[in-house]
Order: C-alpha cells, then sequence, then structure tokens
C-alpha cells in the first residue's frame, strides 16, 4: 500500500494530476477540495494516497487531509458507492458539512451531489453513521501549505471536462460552467463556482 507521495506537480488537469516522485511519475485522482489547496505546477507537495487494484487497472488517489481519506475509505465500503462517486460526493461538499448532513440525517443535501439518488442517500446515512464515529473531525490536518494554479489555455473546456470526470451529464456540465463563467476565471475557480451553483 502507498501511504502517501512527496513530490513535484508535473500536471494539473482536474480531478487528476500528475506528480514527479524522484523521477517517477505517479497518476492521481483527487477531489476537487484538495484540488483548491494544491500549489501550481513545478510546485512541490505531499499527498496522503488510497491505491485500489481491479484486474484491469491500479488507481490511486490523492488527499489533503486525513480526514478527507478517511471519509473516502469510509463512503467505497458503502453498498453501490464506487471510487468515482465517493470522489463526486468529496467534491461537491466539505468533509464538516458531510459529517454534518449524515448525523442530522440530512437526505435532501446529499441528494444534490451528482449520482446521489434518495436511495443513496438514505444508505448513505444508515451506513456511515456509525463509521464516522471514530474518524478525524477536521478538515484542515495535513493540508497542503499553499495554494496557487497555472491558467490553462481554455479554463472553460477544462472545467467542463473536469465536472463530466465528476459525474455530471455532459451537457448539465456545460450549463454549469458556462452559467459562472466570467473572462478573468480560472479552472479551478469555474469549477469551484459550477459545484457551489449545482447545489443551490
Amino acid at each position: 500500500m502507498i501511504g502517501f507521495l512527496r513530490g513535484r506537480i508535473v500536471i494539473k488537469q482536474p480531478p487528476g494530476l500528475t506528480l514527479d516522485v524522484n523521477g517517477v511519475g505517479y497518476e492521481l485522482q483527487a477531489s476537487m477540495n484538495t484540488f483548491y489547496q494544491l500549489p501550481g505546477a513545478g510546485e512541490e507537495v505531499e499527498l496522503l494516497t488510497h491505491l485500489i487494484v481491479r484486474e484491469d487497472a491500479h488507481s490511486l488517489y490523492g488527499f489533503g487531509t486525513e480526514d478527507e481519506r478517511y471519509l473516502f475509505r469510509a463512503l467505497i465500503r458503502v453498498n453501490g458507492v464506487g471510487a468515482k462517486m465517493a470522489l463526486a460526493i468529496l467534491s461537491g461538499i466539505s468533509t464538516m458539512e458531510f459529517r454534518h448532513c449524515i448525523e442530522t440525517g440530512d437526505a435532501t443535501r446529499l441528494t444534490r451531489l451528482p449520482g446521489v439518488g434518495n436511495k443513496t442517500a438514505q444508505r448513505l446515512i444508515v451506513e456511515m453513521r456509525d463509521r464516522l464515529g471514530s474518524g478525524q473531525t477536521g478538515d484542515s490536518a495535513g493540508a497542503p501549505r499553499t495554494e496557487a494554479g497555472t491558467r490553462p489555455a481554455d479554463p472553460v473546456s477544462e472545467a467542463v471536462s473536469a465536472m463530466i470526470s465528476l459525474g455530471y451529464r455532459p451537457q448539465e456540465a456545460s450549463r454549469l460552467v458556462h452559467g459562472v463563467a466570467t473572462d478573468d476565471m480560472g479552472s479551478e475557480a469555474l469549477i469551484r463556482a459550477a459545484l457551489k451553483a449545482a447545489l443551490t
């Protein structure tokens, strides 16, 4: 098991990134909450990781906090929730807010997340309640120290692509991104605004 990686960011294309760790390039998927915390390409970062091994692929996931990794690991144990949905959930809601939804049984708020219907929301509430008692309690432990980024050539297209990767239908992703886009916004700002718009 790979517990963490410390290396230089080579590629940032939400929700994927590539880290150069002593000359070896590791491809990771990360939630947008982690992406918001990352420094720009060329900078060094340390991320906690979780490796999922399947017959057809080895997939590595990166996390800015221990709390987020704990929730990811708990989510993928829920019946019907895979790694892609878990990453989408953690992209659309903070760990603190997610815990609050589980504790208060707020299924309505959970159903606003991509791919989460009413049955899945109810299942999350039932199955996650016991698991959250022993996890981390904050969002900040181990978070990357800086926030920066390089402007992509086409922030709108990159933001739409990221939203599709997080589980939104292409037409919906395009509508959400174009609905919040302004000329001065980078892709990460667009994704953040589009996710916020999707939940209102």
